[in-house]
């Protein structure tokens, strides 16, 4: 990859980091447990639990994004980044535009380990 290619991958990345960043505090207000004492219906209380749910589990994947977007930034730094761990192959750069936390590429994420 071209300098000027890394540094736009660097910036899709830094982007990324920084929205999942700030999406996390909404997720977890919209993850804490409903309470017992608050006058809701029963039908009201059980969609707001599903809803905790939901949230508990968008908030969990945005966490594990963010690990994923950090050792991506890490891999950058360390000049490996964009090659595949499976085959050492060039991840093509689009996939990386698209999954910049990509570590391996579109063959090796298809077949099975």
């Amino acid at each position: 990859m071209t300098d000027a290619e890394l540094q736009r991958i660097r910036s899709i990345i830094e982007t990324h980091i920084a929205e999942t960043r700030s999406s996390l505090p909404y997720l977890a207000e919209e993850s804490k447990a409903v309470e017992p004492n608050v006058s809701l219906g029963r039908l009201t209380r059980m969609e707001a639990i599903s809803d905790k749910s939901v949230n508990e589990e968008i908030q969990r994947q945005a966490k594990a994004r963010l690990e994923k977007l950090l050792a991506a930034l890490d891999r950058l730094d360390k000049g490996v980044y964009g090659v595949c761990l499976r085959c050492s192959k060039e991840i093509p750069l689009g996939r990386l535009e698209i999954v910049p936390e990509a570590f391996v590429c579109v063959e090796c994420a298809s077949r099975p380990r």
